[in-house]
């Protein structure tokens, strides 16, 4: 692997020509049905759009934990999602701060949201809030690559292309297992046990500041061992290429200090929606994944990492299968970098790598 002449622990992605973010927006969505039959009260989907929306849309949706200005990244002028040839659409997943969260709302318990729900906001936003119709493409990395495959599934007729990278159309039994292990760090602060994977643990009061820190804290370091590969720790890439003095210094300057700054209960909210995902959980495929993959319309590029711990090629495999003959094209990130490969940014040759089969495909 390629090593950058310089790097620092702050990340400077300099290169990859970020997008400056635009003003955030909310849209209402009133007293939202989610699809348990429970409600959201006085539901709002945050967003951000950038460039005009006189230009062809693109739906971007953000990933577990991220921001919409996570995303901006991949965005630039001489980049394949160039504000300036689409608009660019990114909408906040429920439970992300900006989308109505525990964080940003008085709902305790906080309701089970789905990938289904927080597919049928988008649309609401989208048909309604902005007079769209028809997108050009859906794209999204982790958990905005299981959004990508629930548009698909959800509303066949609404995309032209999906790009999916480093995400899963569901959450695969060893994935389940690896977020339980997360959702158990944080519950043991409060003393509560998992109820089991796609359920929540009980009433468990405010956090308070210790609780929130040491809790978050642990749960970086669970983290920590399933977002790179072993390859990436063997070759000490956190010290060679972003610049962290040790193991220790990553540990506490990368995964702690992003994990700190989360509500735990946010993170509960969507570990609980990304546990869940499954697009065959929904009117009229019930619970046949084959009948679901045969329904995606749209021409799909899916983009697995080769080391990924969480979405492993084998897996992107099996769904491509399913999916009608001449439907999808399978490319796998020839990377170390794990599930890191697919954003946000950090790996510029990765970046270059995904913006290649971005154009490829035809954006």
């Amino acid at each position: 692997m390629t090593k950058p002449n310089s790097t620092t622990p702050d990340l400077d992605l300099s290169a990859l020509t970020l997008s400056p973010e635009p003003p955030l927006q909310t849209f209402p969505l009133g007293d939202f049905t989610l699809q348990s039959g429970a409600v959201l009260p006085s539901a709002q989907i945050s967003y951000t759009i950038h460039g005009s929306l006189s230009l062809p849309p693109i739906l971007y949706p953000t990933w577990f934990s991220g921001l919409t200005g996570s995303n901006t990244w991949l965005l630039g002028p001489t980049r394949p999602l160039s504000p300036e040839k689409y608009c660019i659409i990114i909408p906040a997943l429920f439970g992300n701060s900006q989308s109505t969260s525990p964080s940003n709302s008085d709902l305790r318990p906080f309701p089970a949201i789905t990938l289904y729900d927080n597919v049928r906001a988008q649309h609401e936003l989208l048909t309604k809030g902005l007079g769209i119709t028809h997108l050009r493409a859906v794209l999204g990395w982790s958990m905005g690559g299981a959004q990508t495959f629930q548009w698909a599934t959800q509303y066949p007729e609404f995309m032209d292309i999906i790009v999916p990278f480093c995400g899963a159309a569901r959450c695969a039994t060893h994935n389940q297992v690896f977020l339980e292990g997360q959702k158990s760090a944080l519950l043991a602060i409060k003393g509560v046990r998992s109820a089991g994977a796609g359920r929540d643990g009980g009433e468990r009061g405010e956090w308070s500041k210790d609780e929130w820190e040491v809790g978050m804290r642990a749960f970086a370091r669970g983290y920590a061992g399933w977002g790179f590969s072993q390859e990436f720790y063997r070759e000490k890439v956190y010290e060679t290429y972003l610049g962290y003095k040790d193991l220790e210094d990553f540990l506490v300057g990368f995964w702690e200090k992003w994990a700190v700054s989360k509500d735990p209960e946010n993170m509960l909210t969507m570990l609980r929606t990304w546990q869940t995902a499954d697009v065959s959980k929904q009117e009229p495929y019930n619970g046949d994944l084959k009948a679901a993959m045969q329904a995606i319309k749209a021409k799909a590029l899916v983009l697995p990492s080769k080391t990924d711990l969480y979405f492993p090629p084998e897996d992107s495999e099996i769904e491509v299968s399913l999916m009608r003959d001449g439907v999808a094209t399978l490319a796998v990130f020839p990377s170390i970098w794990g599930h890191w490969a697919g954003g946000p940014g950090e790996s510029k040759e990765d970046g270059e790598w995904l913006d290649e089969q971005l154009r490829g495909i035809g954006l």
